[in-house]
């Protein structure tokens, strides 16, 4: 009742949201059109959080901004989650992004498919990958910890960290106050730097 509510809020509110949130029931509901045209709708705001996350430093080199846009996709169509509206996706997405980056990285520090061999374009300069995954590493282990202690404050560097979204959005997916985001992220920032440290 409740999820109905805010999903009719949502649908009062922003039209394109109405719209999104009738794409979303619909591809969960088999509907290969509705599918299609979801993804064309998201995939501006997937392919921003993907970029966002994998910026130079912290990108697995065999994982790119395109691949984890597509990998995030067919989850969600192959997942059964019940999506409520764009907020509710947008925060389903960035945990499904923190999960492959760090799949990735754990099957390559793993050494599976050639291991520690990194393709590099001819153009590229060559950066550090190991330094960036044992940080993406690091964080999620930590964020594991502080899940248990605080799990609001996990979601939130969750989303921040592994999906680049901006406090307002963090607000909208977890219905609380923007002002409340910022000072849960710098809580959590100091938590997880001592975990860190």
């Amino acid at each position: 009742m409740v999820s109905e509510l805010a999903t009719f809020a949502d649908m009062a509110a922003d039209p394109a949201a109405s719209t999104l949130t009738r794409l979303i029931c619909g591809a969960q509901r088999g509907d290969t059109g509705a599918s299609d045209a979801l993804y064309d709708a998201v995939y501006p705001d997937l392919r921003r959080l993907a970029r966002s996350r994998l910026r130079a430093g912290y990108r697995p080199t065999l994982l790119d901004t395109g691949s984890l846009v597509n990998e995030s996709y067919l989850r969600f169509a192959s997942s059964h989650v019940a999506i409520e509206g764009r907020s509710h996706f947008m925060c389903w997405a960035a945990r499904v992004m923190r999960s492959i980056i760090v799949d990735y990285t754990r099957r390559r520090q793993a050494g599976c498919r050639g291991g520690g061999v990194a393709r590099v374009p001819l153009e590229v300069e060559p950066a550090d990958p190991v330094a960036g995954e044992e940080e993406i590493l690091a964080v999620h282990e930590a964020l594991e910890r502080l899940a248990a202690v605080d799990s609001r404050l996990a979601r939130i560097v969750e989303m921040r960290y592994f999906g680049g979204l901006t406090d307002l959005e963090v607000a909208d997916a977890l219905g609380i106050a923007e002002r409340t985001v910022r000072r849960d992220w710098q809580k959590a920032r100091l938590l997880l730097h001592e975990a860190l440290a």
